[in-house]
């Protein structure tokens, strides 16, 4: 039968599946009849070898076994003449046509949740750009996890560009979940895409953004952020309701807190920029709630205290991919909410006049 189906097209890991569960039954049902004698006891039970194939199999893999379910029921209806042959011929029939119907339906279905899926990745591509493995003179790398497997993209969202300010990032996290979430997500990162390079302010940049947000949003919704700025060893933060980075130096773990609370975005936050002198080989790790409130059995995932050890060698990359194999092995692989994670090292100074003064200190002396 391999033969008769397979003809110039390889046969699909499904259709062997529903061959080898057809071929199983039929070879059940033969066995049986023999053991039971000249009686046709049990031989509408071949009837159910199509619907077995349609499970896994294509239509056409269905009409193969429904006929050689026919020619297995019709052999053993001849040995009984007291059964009715045509009966039987016509339920295989039957069940053949009902589940090749059902095959196809199942195919089409098939096709477009992949059609879908190709669109998710385009459009998880054009939202979350890869960034790194460098972004002008500092090594970066940026990681999704997804809490739903089905699912590659949600209200998280990160970006690193090298803008004529200096290196600038921005880590957020979007209230909600679903569509909604990633529509918002979508227009925060648009918004700071432009938004990045046409203001040499940080402060400037958060109250662009924040009207993006206002005019995207309902009254309940926001969008919590963190922007940071590297300028020639000087990092410039401005926290907006978001986790607090962590700098990592010489084995140390450093929260970055900023100077006083401020709101997210959505609700007029007023910049308050903490500024931090950068040594070389210094990392800074950005994370959503995700990662902070990632539980077992009630205890939330040490972050602060594992980050040295997880994320303060190798590459950058090698880091991010530690950190989540330990938050899995934490969670025992079952995720609450998706986390977002962006890890930068400072490599060293950038020889650029004025580059030691960070992006809102300029702006204020041109005023």
């Amino acid at each position: 039968m391999h033969s008769i189906l397979a003809g110039r097209r390889p046969i699909s890991p499904g259709s062997r599946a529903g061959i080898g569960a057809a071929v199983a039954l039929l070879a059940l049902v033969s066995v049986i009849e023999m053991a039971d004698g000249h009686k046709a006891s049990y031989v509408g039970l071949v009837a159910a070898a199509p619907f077995l194939a349609a499970v896994f199999a294509s239509w056409r893999v269905v009409l193969a076994v429904g006929a050689v379910a026919t020619v297995v029921g019709a052999a053993f209806v001849v040995s009984d003449p007291s059964f009715p042959a045509s009966v039987n011929v016509v339920g295989v029939g039957l069940s053949t046509g009902i589940a090749a119907a059902v095959a196809t339906i199942r195919e089409r279905q098939a096709r477009r949740i992949d059609e879908l899926f190709k669109l998710a990745q385009v459009a998880q591509q054009a939202v979350l750009r890869p960034i790194g493995p460098h972004v002008g003179t500092l090594a970066v790398a940026g990681r999704y996890i997804s809490a739903t497997a089905a699912a590659d993209i949600g209200g998280d969202l990160y970006e690193a560009l090298d803008t004529p300010y200096g290196v600038r990032m921005i880590i957020g996290d979007v209230r909600g979940k679903g569509l909604d979430a990633v529509r918002l997500a979508s227009i925060v990162l648009g918004s700071y895409r432009h938004v990045a390079f046409e203001r040499g302010d940080l402060r400037t940049v958060v109250a662009d953004l924040d009207r993006a947000v206002a005019r995207s949003v309902g009254d309940e919704d926001f969008v919590t952020a963190v922007l940071v700025e590297e300028r020639g060893g000087t990092l410039t933060i401005v926290n907006c309701g978001h986790p607090s980075p962590l700098l990592l130096r010489r084995g140390k773990v450093i929260p970055l807190d900023p100077p006083a609370p401020v709101p997210p975005l959505g609700f007029r936050p007023e910049a308050q920029p903490r500024v931090e002198r950068l040594e070389p080989g210094d990392r800074l790790l950005l994370f959503t709630d995700g990662l902070g409130e990632a539980r077992r059995e009630g205890e939330f995932f040490p972050t602060a205290d594992r980050a040295w050890q997880l994320v303060g060698h190798g590459t950058v990359g090698d880091g991010l991919a530690s950190l989540e194999a330990a938050l899995h092995e934490w969670v025992h692989g079952r995720l609450d909410d998706d986390i977002a994670l962006v890890l930068m090292e400072y490599t060293g100074p950038k020889t650029v006049a004025s580059a030691a003064m960070p992006s809102w200190e300029v702006g204020a002396a041109g005023a």
